[in-house]
């Protein structure tokens, strides 16, 4: 819903009303009780958030692929730097997410007692 400019013909009174496109317009002013006109307002801006706009959509062939590249070879880079993190090849992030050895069974499963 819109947010309408209204002025006061008699005291000048300038306000705002939060109406639906479908209302009619208003015809006393709040502060006098005059007769008002909607003024015509310049609207809302437009705010483009998020992607999907000129940079990301429409860049060339050559670009699309030297970002495939670049992505590859960081992964390619990231397996590598793990498995020389500390001794016994664990990393913490490993050792946080493995389950307690109290709540397993000697199998290895969890199980009713």
């Amino acid at each position: 819903m819109p947010t309408y400019e209204y002025e006061c013909s008699k005291c000048s009174h300038l306000f705002e009303q939060f109406q639906s496109m479908r209302d009619e317009p208003l015809k006393k002013c709040p502060a006098c009780g005059g007769k008002v006109k909607r003024l015509l307002g310049t609207g809302a801006g437009i705010i483009f958030k998020g992607s999907g706009f000129y940079q990301t959509d429409y860049r060339s062939s050559a670009y699309h692929s030297s970002v495939k590249a670049e992505k590859s070879s960081t992964k390619s880079d990231t397996p590598a730097a793990s498995s020389s993190a500390g001794a016994g090849g664990t990393t913490a992030a490993a050792t946080a997410t493995a389950p307690a050895a109290s709540a397993a069974t000697p199998s290895g499963k969890k199980g009713r007692k």
